[in-house]
């Protein structure tokens, strides 16, 4: 049975809201949506003012913005590549970040903290689709295991806190993002960015050949960033619950299907070679979604090839511009 849920108008009208990260790729949909709700004093911390991996700017940050809500978007993270040649920097920035900024919020009083998750926590092994009671049920796929432990202490951390405080701090477990304004760096980028960027470069210089990571048979799911931006909204207004839940599409595709499929949408007609000397990654990712919708109301609404067409569109302008 749906919760009967107060409606979301005014939810924001007097509550401040620090979402770090905000200036990221998910974070600038997230403030967007903020806006359109209503939400005058949201708070926006640039890295190059608040280093979150120290305490001390952790503390500043909150003095200044003093919010009723933190919502916690800013991670480092990356591509496969980055994950594989920078670990300890992958999970001592994540679990800094997540543990402080947690701990300094329960001792400002901040009413709420929503933290964001990762795909990677999920055990290599876990049946599909992926439920949220199967997260402690094993060992995270090796390459990622770095960035989704640190996510994960997140979990146990509002737990312990909820438990011994009563500090309302929820979890939402988040798959591969994609769509306009992604980082399309070639060192840095997730697959979905990474392929549209080596596929348009390959076409308008005549390559016949692409070579991409893998074999090509792990699966994943992608959430499109519209849809993941209103899945937090509408968690923050309405769920606190000490669960954490998936957030994603309820779709899973091959990274060889995929590969095709972005190929086609740019135009690329040459071959793709698959570097199995690669690493894929886990085998499998895909979310059981009904704790998001019975939780608070959300679906995804975005299809999968017209998601893809407005990211390509996105990138192409800004290749041209």
């Amino acid at each position: 049975m749906v919760t009967n849920w107060l409606d979301s108008e005014g939810f924001w009208l007097n509550r401040r809201v620090c979402v770090t990260g905000g200036a990221g790729f998910l974070g600038s949909f997230v403030v967007e949506r903020l806006r359109q709700r209503g939400a005058a004093e949201i708070f926006i911390p640039t890295i190059e003012e608040y280093d979150l991996v120290k305490s001390g700017d952790i503390g500043r940050m909150l003095d200044q913005s003093r919010p009723d809500m933190i919502i916690h978007l800013a991670a480092h993270m990356g591509g496969i590549g980055a994950h594989r040649d920078h670990p300890a920097e992958f999970f001592y920035d994540n679990l800094m970040m997540g543990a402080q900024l947690l701990h300094a919020a329960w001792k400002k009083g901040v009413e709420k903290f929503i933290s964001i998750g990762s795909v990677c926590a999920y055990p290599k092994f876990s049946p599909i689709p992926f439920k949220e009671e199967d997260l402690w049920n094993g060992y995270p796929e090796e390459t990622t295991a770095p960035y989704g432990m640190a996510k994960k202490m997140s979990i146990v951390q509002a737990e312990a806190y909820r438990q011994q405080y009563g500090f309302n701090s929820i979890n939402l477990l988040m798959v591969n993002l994609y769509g306009p304004r992604d980082n399309f760096d070639s060192k840095t980028s997730h697959v979905i960015p990474s392929m549209i960027r080596k596929f348009l470069e390959a076409k308008e210089k005549g390559e016949k050949e692409v070579t991409v990571w893998g074999d090509g048979s792990p699966t994943r799911e992608f959430l499109f960033v519209e849809d993941a931006a209103e899945g937090i909204i509408l968690a923050a207004e309405r769920y606190d619950g000490n669960d954490p839940v998936n957030l994603g599409s309820g779709m899973e595709i091959s990274i060889k299907d995929l590969a095709g499929l972005i190929a086609q949408l740019v135009g690329y007609d040459g071959t793709l070679l698959w570097d199995t000397s690669k690493p894929n990654g886990q085998p499998r990712r895909a979310l059981d979604i009904s704790r998001a919708e019975l939780g608070f109301g959300f679906r995804a609404k975005m299809s999968f090839h017209e998601g893809l067409r407005r990211t390509i569109e996105w990138y192409t302008l800004q290749m041209a511009g």
